[in-house]
């Protein structure tokens, strides 16, 4: 990736950390290291001396080449890997001219940029899961501590039934321990050395001894099958990172809307001059969910890139393995960019429980008719019992009253209900039916998948 995360836009779409491990340093040395351990294999498998191995490793450092001079070249050869193996070559001829021979020897271009970019994966997912985790531990924290906080629920964006915080909490964590888990088993991107049409034919009767050698070298089993267009575990990854920028963006979603000035009851964590306006100095806008949410809506066209590039021609793609290149880095990108902000924004989330039991009330009880209609049924019915309070609810939308007030007024249900009974259908706070099931499972998933990672 180019683009510094220290350039106009700052930090806003790609944080530092990120940045850094796909800049184009990161992709030089990515390529470089593949060159070395190829050459290292075939001295292990016997094909070259150790020593020519060394001379060629020895000049496998980004350092020694200018990224700028070469793109030049990519660009008329089609690809980085041509003009770097020329330019490895050079400096290898010049410690050794027999050397130089063994450089990129038996592999092709596609070799050399899949396992760079392997490289490249493994190093961001590493840093995933590290984020996962961290948010994981603060979404746990949150359930935990808002278990009894009653809020609205909210359905079709109107007031439902009651809920806690503290289920809103737990079911924003359940994904997120999903998404660390299947990326654990599906584990990091092979690399990959197969020659120019997958089958090494290029090493003779050393091939299968320099694979294996490679497998060791570079730790990746996975590089034991050549995948040159069997791109199915890069569009599974990539999928991957799709939906947990989604569910990051859900989570960004549900604050941004409980942070409306309207209801009041979540705030962004404050900083000096976060969220400002240019025109308007009061204004405090939810950046972090802002941002978040922006890279919630960038991640499904680029999810869509890596499906559509699966249809790969034969054993080497036309234009479907290029589009892959800027595709899966802005991915990891976006992902990894947004769970850093998802980690501030719930780090220093501001919750107000009093406004949310203030609006918990704002509709005079009528979100508790589901509840008292409940506690009919058994002796009216079901169906009168729900006539009943929809006639209650609409005549408390006319009239302004409180439904509880209404329904003491009714012959019908002070026949069935008492006054205290009454009293307690109308406290929110015990309407929690399976609440503390739900976050208990989760809390319980949670804490056996802390454990299961020591």
């Amino acid at each position: 990736m180019s683009t510094p995360a220290s350039g106009l836009f700052g930090e806003l779409f790609v944080d530092a950390e990120m940045a850094a491990l796909f800049d184009d340093r990161a992709t030089l040395q990515g390529m470089l290291d593949f060159e070395a351990a190829l050459a290292r294999a075939e001295a292990d498998a016997g094909l070259i001396p150790a020593a020519i191995a060394e001379i060629i490793a020895a000049q496998c450092k980004a350092e020694f080449y200018q990224p700028a001079e070469i793109g030049k070249a990519a660009t008329l050869a089609g690809n980085p890997a041509i003009p770097l193996v020329k330019a490895l070559t050079a400096r290898v001829a010049a410690q050794d001219a027999d050397a130089a021979k063994w450089v990129h020897y038996g592999a092709t271009s596609q070799d050399v940029i899949d396992s760079g970019h392997a490289q490249q994966y493994g190093a961001a997912q590493a840093m995933l899961l590290k984020r996962a985790a961290s948010l994981a531990h603060l979404l746990a924290q949150l359930s935990r501590e808002h278990r009894h906080t009653p809020m609205i629920g909210r359905t079709f964006l109107q007031h439902a039934v009651p809920v806690s915080f503290g289920v809103k909490a737990a079911q924003w964590l359940d994904p997120v321990i999903a998404f660390h888990d299947r990326m654990r088993m599906e584990g990091q991107p092979a690399h990959q050395l197969g020659g120019a049409a997958g089958t090494l034919a290029s090493l003779g009767d050393h091939a299968g001894a320099v694979l294996d050698a490679f497998i060791a070298q570079t730790s990746s089993p996975g590089a034991g099958m050549p995948w040159h267009t069997a791109r199915h575990r890069l569009a599974r990854l990539a999928a991957e990172l799709g939906i947990l920028t989604g569910h990051l963006g859900k989570v960004a979603l549900d604050i941004s809307l409980m942070a409306q000035t309207e209801v009041g009851e979540l705030a962004e964590p404050e900083a000096p001059g976060k969220g400002g306006s240019s025109a308007m100095p009061h204004k405090r806008n939810p950046v972090l969910c802002t941002l978040i949410l922006s890279g919630a809506k960038r991640a499904p066209g680029l999810v869509s890139t890596m499906l559509a590039s699966l249809p790969q021609e034969h054993e080497r793609a036309m234009g479907g393995w290029h589009a892959e290149w800027r595709t899966m880095s802005e991915l990891f990108a976006i992902a990894g960019t947004a769970l850093s902000q998802t980690i501030t924004l719930i780090e220093g989330l501001q919750v107000f429980p009093e406004r949310m039991r203030r609006n918990l009330d704002m509709t005079h009880g009528l979100v508790m008719a589901e509840r008292v209609s409940l506690a009919l049924a058994g002796t009216l019915g079901r169906a009168q019992a729900h006539h009943l309070l929809e006639e209650a609810s609409r005549l408390c939308v006319a009239t302004g009253r409180h439904l509880q007030d209404a329904l003491a007024e009714s012959e019908a249900v002070t026949a069935q209900l008492g006054a205290e009974e009454l009293d307690a259908l109308f406290d929110p706070a015990t309407y929690r039916g399976a609440s503390d099931v739900i976050i208990d499972r989760s809390l319980a998933h949670y804490q056996a998948w802390k454990t299961a990672r020591g």
